[in-house]
């Protein structure tokens, strides 16, 4: 069995660099700063509050199903996050340098990731039309933090289906 996690490590941090070395443009442009910071919390905030302001049909709707679902969410992930303390990458290899300075020490799972996936669901089904592009932008989101070097996939990855878990249990709550 450790070979086996061993293994599925060597893959995670091989896709890592690789990633990382893809994604340069984007961190010479600031563009993955912006996408990721388009994934901080304040921000689901105010789009809430522009559906609402703007009268979208089902935003009501919407900003009870996100309020739940963040609630459930935040606790959640700072708990798995600090429960499996997995390094991050700048301190599993002390020769790399993210290029931004992460929040806190741990990076299983991403609360980016996480959170963009969890509102994109919640979005998805509120506002079906747009529901590409909220999916790619929290691809994006999710993609901006290993291009920052915060976070490996498998950290991406786990807080895409963490997120998407936490929408589909919440959008499954007979909320009226």
């Amino acid at each position: 069995m450790t070979n086996i996690w061993e293994g599925i490590r060597r893959v995670d941090e091989f896709t890592f660099y690789w990633l990382f070395r893809l994604t340069r443009w984007g961190r010479d442009s600031r563009l993955a700063i912006w996408i990721s910071r388009s994934g901080d919390g304040p921000y689901y905030a105010a789009l809430a509050s522009l559906f609402i302001v703007a009268a979208v049909e089902g935003s009501v709707l919407f900003l009870q199903r996100a309020l739940i679902a963040f609630a459930i969410e935040l606790p959640l992930y700072w708990w798995l996050k600090n429960t499996l303390r997995r390094a991050r990458p700048a301190l599993e290899r002390l020769s790399f340098r993210p290029v931004i300075t992460p929040a806190d020490r741990f990076s299983f799972p991403s609360g980016h990731a996480t959170a963009a996936f969890l509102f994109a669901g919640l979005a998805a089904i509120s506002f079906p039309a747009w529901a590409l592009i909220y999916y790619v932008w929290a691809c994006l989101v999710g993609l901006s933090r290993i291009a920052l070097g915060v976070h490996f996939p498998s950290d991406i990855l786990a807080g895409a289906l963490l997120g998407t878990g936490i929408a589909y249990f919440v959008l499954q709550l007979p909320i009226n």
